[in-house]
């Protein structure tokens, strides 16, 4: 068989991204093609090794999977790759400056998740999330073409900020495979356990226990909104795609509140309508303001 096109790869990673349903897809429309199909590939293939451990098919081996990948990234970037995400991968390299050492520190990330189950601390916990969602966030910035050094420490908070959102959201499913990630010292500072969790007991002691992690997750979205604004117009003008996804990300974290925290209810959503209401507002603001950032 002759190997796959590059056009053709680009329309595999393309198609699974609009298949995903993810929030992240409404914000890759504002960005002009050769930097969407980038974000389209860069999505897939974050996707697809976050799969080969959160939904690795029957009998497969996780570590040998992600291994596989490490592999195929190499090849990406030596220019002998086979897989559809990493011919498509390879293509994007020749436009744009993506250090393979950081797409193999998110493959450390996930594989995290197989040998680790419990942080004790939150300074436990920050290695895992720079790696899955802050690395994620700085190979972005080579697609938005960012100069200001400054704005690593945007895709920093912002990443930790998006990693803590998702956490919160889903403490309880999360718990249920085994997996609790904020930090165990938080739980026993408000009294409230993983059994009682595991057991959907609520009780003053969640609440607490939730606004406290919502709050910290709030100071990093607050804290990449401050470094945005530090940041040159050309920048901040770059970045109005990760400012999408603060909008609907900070949202999501906002409805956990205003619901008073609806740890055992179904999973907090911001609908289509909304994620789309959301880009486009921040869009048109970008179209209008030289140097105010988006407000939270």
């Amino acid at each position: 068989m002759s190997p796959l096109s590059p056009t053709d790869a680009q329309q595999i990673c393309t198609t699974y991204t609009k298949e995903s349903g993810s929030n992240f897809y409404y914000s890759f429309l504002f960005l002009p093609r050769p930097r969407r199909e980038a974000m389209y590939t860069i999505y897939a293939l974050c996707r697809m090794v976050d799969s080969a451990v959160d939904d690795p098919p029957p009998s497969s081996k996780p570590l040998e999977v992600l291994a596989t990948w490490r592999q195929e990234v190499s090849a990406a970037y030596q220019g002998h790759p086979t897989l559809p995400v990493t011919i498509s991968l390879a293509e994007h390299l020749k436009t744009f400056d993506i250090p393979e050492q950081l797409i193999q520190e998110l493959i450390t990330g996930v594989e995290m998740d197989l040998t680790i189950n419990r942080y004790a601390t939150f300074s436990d916990l920050y290695p895992y999330c720079y790696r899955v969602a802050s690395v994620v966030g700085l190979i972005c910035l080579k697609i938005f073409q960012t100069r200001s050094p400054k704005a690593e420490d945007y895709a920093v908070a912002l990443g930790l900020a998006f990693q803590l959102t998702n956490m919160l959201r889903d403490l309880y499913s999360d718990a249920k495979e085994n997996r609790v990630y904020l930090p165990q010292e938080d739980f026993q500072r408000f009294g409230y356990s993983v059994e009682d969790l595991l057991n959907q007991q609520s009780s003053p002691a969640l609440t607490e226990f939730m606004k406290f992690q919502c709050a910290r997750a709030r100071g990093y979205y607050q804290q990449a909104h401050d470094i945005l604004h530090r940041l040159p117009a050309s920048d901040q003008k770059a970045l109005v795609v990760s400012e999408i996804m603060r909008g609907v990300y900070s949202t999501i974290l906002k409805k956990i509140e205003t619901q008073n925290y609806p740890v055992f209810g179904p999973r907090t959503r911001v609908s289509s309508l909304q994620r789309l209401s959301i880009a486009s507002g921040i869009w048109v603001r970008s179209l209008f303001t030289r140097h105010a950032a988006p407000s939270m």
